[in-house]
């Protein structure tokens, strides 16, 4: 099937215009990378500056050692045990938190995507536009993905300026990112994006309100939240090899859901219910 690519270039900037003029949707796509990805990890690297090894809980440091992959505990070689704190807190034990952010983002673009015409009453003209439903569809899901990837990168690059900076007087070095980092930036991450985008657009087209879609969307969050928890808890260390080979069932899971979406999406259905 041929798709209107001027169409779907103008109706996901239309959507972009409307998130950057409602606070609702943009204030928490700044708040929640600030906290995930310059706060947390400038309070975890400054910690050793503050509070004496002698005074700190290495015990389980040591234990967690044990049970590390053999890439972290290369990079672990020859440090004490302040800089093995700043290393493993900024480069592993929150990790999963950058995945937070496409995902998150993401979400609250997309659940804007439908109810936030139904909202702003411009739903029945959208919808009566000479645009097919496939094209409609991927414009909503192009609005939310591409920023989503662009905002993500953008934390990653403020978390990396702002962790060197405040772990450079214990490291002496540049020392974020390590190479798993890269798979989670290019691959990992924009996928789950793309996972929760096939989810969340269809959800938004069938919620009533911004904050129901929001609310529903979040529940796909709660992946990450349990691989954090086993990350920071020593269960689980997540190595390249595992971003890598993680990918690839979020890729197909994603591009399934954006698959099953544009062929279920009718906006006739919609029309019912403006």
């Amino acid at each position: 099937m041929n798709h209107n690519a001027r169409a779907i270039r103008a109706i996901a900037l239309k959507d972009l215009g409307q998130v950057l003029r409602n606070k609702t949707v943009w204030l928490p796509m700044i708040l929640l990378p600030l906290i995930l990805q310059v706060i947390m990890p400038a309070v975890m690297t400054m910690l050793p500056t503050y509070i004496p090894s002698d005074d700190m809980d290495m015990d389980e440091l040591v234990t967690m050692m044990a049970t590390m992959p053999g890439e972290l505990r290369s990079a672990l070689e020859g440090l004490s045990d302040a800089q093995a704190w700043v290393m493993i807190s900024s480069n592993y034990m929150f990790a999963p938190l950058f995945l937070i952010v496409p995902l998150m983002v993401s979400s609250i673009i997309a659940a804007d995507g439908f109810v936030g015409e139904r909202e702003r009453r411009t739903m029945e003209a959208l919808l009566y536009s000479p645009v097919s439903d496939q094209d409609l569809f991927l414009a909503k899901l192009l609005a939310a993905w591409a920023p989503a990837v662009v905002i993500s990168w953008g934390a990653f690059l403020v978390n990396a300026l702002v962790v060197n900076l405040t772990g450079y007087r214990i490291m002496g070095r540049v020392f974020f990112p390590q190479p798993m980092w890269w798979g989670m930036l290019l691959w990992l991450g924009p996928g789950l994006s793309l996972t929760s985008l096939g989810a969340t657009v269809l959800i938004s087209a069938k919620a009533k309100t911004f904050m129901q879609a929001q609310q529903m969307s979040g529940m796909l969050v709660l992946p990450v939240v349990l691989l954090m928890i086993g990350q920071v808890s020593g269960l689980l260390f997540i190595s390249s090899a595992v971003v890598w080979i993680l990918g690839i069932p979020v890729w197909l899971l994603g591009l399934w859901l954006v698959w099953i979406g544009s062929h279920s999406f009718k906006r006739d259905e919609l029309i019912g219910r403006v």
